[in-house]
Formats: C-alpha cells, sequence, structure tokens
C-alpha cells in the first residue's frame, strides 16, 4: 500500500473534471499513470495516456496494471471494483464515498477472494513523498509533503493533511501517507497500515491520527505494543457528545468502545504518546528530523 514510482496506475473515470484534474496532478508528480478508463470514450487520449473501455482492457493491451484508482460514482462503483479486480491488479483504491452497504461488502470479497488490497473507500489515497501518490492529497505542495522519515496513518483527508502540515513545520518529513478511509467497512485497517510502516526502512516512526468512532484504534493498540517504532497520535472527537455520529461514516461510538477515553486509554497503554492538538505531534515525536 505504499506507492512506488513504478507503479502501473490505471485511472477508472479518467475523463471527469475531478479524474482528469488529479490525474495530471499525479502525473506532473512523478506517478506512472499508464492509462484512463471510460467506455464511452475509449480509442481517445486524456492527460496524455490512453483511454479504454475497461481496466481489463487496458491490462492486456499494455501488459499489465498494478494500481487502479477509482473516479467513480456510487452506483458504479461495484462494476468499476469488479473490472480492476478481475485485471489482476494488486492495489484498488476507492476514493468513492456513499457507496450501498452490499456492494460494499461484496467488492470485499471479491478482492479478497483475488488477493488484491482495497484501501478505502472514502479514501484520500496514497502519498509517498517525492516519489508518488494516488488520489486527491496535495502532494505537490511543499508546505504539507516533503520526504522523511515519519508514516502517517489517517482515516480523514483534511485531518491527514492538517498533520502533514504540521509535521513539516516541525522539521519532519513524510515516508508515507496512508489514508484508510472513513467508511465503516474498510479494506484497509489501521493495523494494516501500522504493519506496514513497520516493515518500511525509510519509516523511523508513526503519526496515528484517530477518531471516534469504531474499534480500529483501540485493535490497533496491541499491534502497536509489539512494534519497534514509536508512535505518536492525535484522536478526533474528544468534545464530541455521546452517541451521535460526527463526520465520517465510521464515526459513532457504541457503548464506551469507539469513545475518546476508551482509545487514548487503549493507545496509551500500549506506549503511545496522545497529544491534545495535531500542534503538538513534532515535539512528541523526539526523533531526528529526516
Amino acid at each position: 500500500m505504499i506507492v512506488s514510482r513504478n507503479d502501473r496506475v490505471v485511472v477508472q473515470g479518467i475523463t471527469g473534471r475531478q479524474g482528469t484534474f488529479w490525474t495530471e496532478k499525479m502525473i506532473a508528480y512523478g506517478t506512472r499513470v499508464v492509462a484512463g478508463v471510460n467506455p464511452k470514450r475509449a480509442g481517445e487520449p486524456c492527460c496524455g495516456v490512453p483511454v479504454f473501455a475497461s481496466v481489463r482492457d487496458a491490462a492486456r493491451e499494455l501488459g499489465g496494471a498494478d494500481v487502479a484508482v477509482m473516479f467513480i460514482p456510487p452506483a458504479a462503483a461495484l462494476g468499476a471494483a469488479r473490472d480492476a479486480i478481475e485485471a489482476g491488479v494488486r492495489l484498488l483504491v476507492v476514493l468513492t464515498e456513499h457507496i450501498p452497504a452490499q456492494d460494499v461488502m461484496r467488492m470485499h470479497a471479491l478482492a479478497g477472494a483475488a488477493g488484491c488490497r482495497i484501501v478505502g473507500p472514502n479514501t484520500a489515497g496514497l502519498v509517498t513523498p517525492g516519489v508518488a501518490f494516488v488520489g486527491i492529497m496535495p502532494a505537490f505542495n511543499e508546505r504539507v509533503f516533503r520526504p522523511g522519515n515519519i508514516g502517517v496513518i489517517s482515516r480523514s483527508g483534511s485531518l491527514g493533511t492538517l498533520m502533514c502540515l504540521k509535521l513539516v513545520n516541525g522539521g519532519y518529513g513524510q515516508s508515507a501517507f496512508i489514508g484508510i478511509g472513513g467508511d465503516p467497512m474498510l479494506g484497509t485497517t489501521t493495523t494494516d497500515a501500522l504493519r506496514a510502516l513497520e516493515a518500511d526502512a525509510r519509516t523511523a516512526g508513526v503519526v496515528l491520527v484517530g477518531e471516534i468512532g469504531g474499534s480500529m484504534e483501540e485493535s490497533a493498540a496491541e499491534v502497536i505494543a509489539t512494534m519497534r517504532k514509536p508512535v505518536v497520535s492525535f484522536i478526533a472527537g474528544r468534545a464530541s457528545p455521546p452517541g451521535k455520529k460526527m463526520g465520517h461514516a465510521g464515526a459513532i461510538v457504541m457503548g464506551s468502545r469507539g469513545s475518546y477515553a476508551s482509545k487514548r486509554r487503549a493507545l496509551e497503554a500500549a506506549g503511545v504518546r496522545v497529544v491534545d492538538t495535531p500542534a503538538a505531534v513534532a515535539e512528541a515525536l523526539e526523533l531526528p528530523r529526516a
């Protein structure tokens, strides 16, 4: 889930306004976008790459594809995911939100059977600063992203952007940003992302941007307790009223588990330094700037 410069990326929905805008940004940054998909525009070029009727057609013509990213409306998301999975991509970045729950479950089942990893739904994407990005994060803004040694995990794109900005202001850069997404049923969990960063040689420490709701941070605490790399966390939602869904579809507290207090307690017990504001994260890391 850490994208490289060699990954062959196919953009589903490339000819739409958002698809075109972000494809141009990805290519300019160095991402290896090899094709786009729009069944109605097959055979036409867009953003300097060929457009195919399907990811399967693109992979067959170009000798394979590694990553697909979806700029696709919710009703068409399952079909687009099936196309990418059947084309043999190893990573599917699902930017789409509000996908019907049954479609999300089917999407995950298809990906699991094929050995394809889904990031999302409702993710802002992935960034490897100075190398490549896939999605809608401002990797090209040097005030927010610069190469370094801190891995960042976030459900939220906006909170993740703020955290990356505070890291750069504090003299750090990022080894990778992993936006796991805000859907209740995610293909990549906080625990999955932590394991990837623990195994990444460029990452010296991890910043975990948590939110109230769900139990991913509590579950992740068990993995963090076994990690060699230090983890600092900020948890959004400390002042939220109990029993309310706040922001993301997955941000709902059930009983005590999923609350701010429960998450903070579990993370601190695992040795995580939990900060009260994003501005405090750089000081809490206590790692060499790189």
